[in-house]
């Protein structure tokens, strides 16, 4: 019943996606995914133990045998670009892209992959969001409270994981279909949110590692998203991490981890200017950028202001 589900959910968001931007044709197919048995390429061997005692607390890593795409390799420091609004410049002088996995065609990631772009594709994997296609497949008992300042956003109950799994994995399945490299699950950080739920630390580091792990039976690469309490128990399964606002808040110095594994680091601020946060950022060795809340094409890389 599960496999029947998930299959008639990823037919659901395949179709759905089709169609929905022309751009120029591509003439390179994006490269064939490493098999579900192989482990990330190109991320330092996840072999650091964990504290939880639920789960494994390591993940092998097998060499491929094959020669891996330029693009799949995502280095630790990185000129990239988030944008979920307006016009993609596909121009950028970037090595990764982060695009809506629902918004983005087939057909833009193969253009970015001509150009050896890392694709990094979000979706939200701890919310519901009333106008995605595939909506229709949440079960009521599994929608939370509104998501405060997020119109038509609920959170949800990931203590279900039986319940969400098959709308997840179609989500990962449909990354695959198109061509994306690693996935963005947002908002997994639930425990710590008044979600309607009586969610623990303990469901969160659960959920968290099943999507770790769907990620990678399906040969992508995949980051945390803020979430920094459980870093320690969460470091082994990911292979990045993008926060933020952590300048802001002022807790930039629990990412360190993922540096000191020699993981990349990406930093959203919204509110502090770059000369404010940027030499520091610089220094501890973050991928950090000045973005508008609504994620245009608007960006300040840190790494062209210099120190002082």
């Amino acid at each position: 019943m599960k496999c029947e589900l998930v299959f008639v959910l990823l037919a659901s968001l395949i179709l759905s996606a089709c169609g929905t931007v022309s751009v120029p044709q591509a003439t390179q197919q994006a490269a064939s995914l490493p098999s579900a048995t192989q482990a990330p390429t190109g991320t330092p061997a996840l072999n650091a133990t964990t504290t939880s005692t639920t789960e494994p607390t390591t993940i092998p890593t097998v060499i491929p045998t094959h020669a891996i795409p330029a693009y799949r390799v995502l280095p630790q420091k990185a000129l990239w670009q988030i944008q979920y609004t307006g016009e993609i410049d596909i121009d950028l002088n970037v090595g990764m892209f982060n695009l809506d996995l629902f918004d983005t065609p087939r057909e833009i990631i193969e253009i970015l992959h001509q150009r050896g772009v890392f694709m990094m594709c979000y979706f939200s994997a701890g919310s519901y969001e009333d106008w995605r296609q595939d909506s229709y497949f949440f079960p009521p008992e599994v929608l939370g409270k509104d998501m405060k300042g997020w119109p038509g956003e609920k959170w949800l109950d990931i203590s279900r994981i039986e319940m969400l799994a098959p709308i997840m994995e179609a989500r990962l399945d449909l990354a695959v279909q198109k061509g994306c490299d690693g996935v963005d699950p947002d908002n997994v950080n639930g425990y710590t949110n008044d979600t309607g739920f009586p969610l623990s630390a303990n469901d969160q580091i659960a959920y968290n590692i099943f999507l770790s792990r769907a990620a990678y039976s399906r040969g992508l690469l995949i980051g945390l998203k803020n979430d920094l309490e459980q870093i320690p128990e969460l470091l082994p399964y990911f292979d990045w991490i993008l926060n933020e606002s952590c300048f802001s808040y002022r807790e930039c110095d629990k990412l360190l981890p993922f540096v000191q594994a020699g993981k990349p680091v990406f930093v959203i601020e919204y509110e502090v200017s770059p000369q404010e946060f940027c030499p520091q950022a610089n220094q501890m060795g973050f991928n950090a950028i000045r973005k508008n809340w609504e994620l245009d094409a608007y960006r300040t890389d840190c790494q062209s202001i210099s120190s002082p």
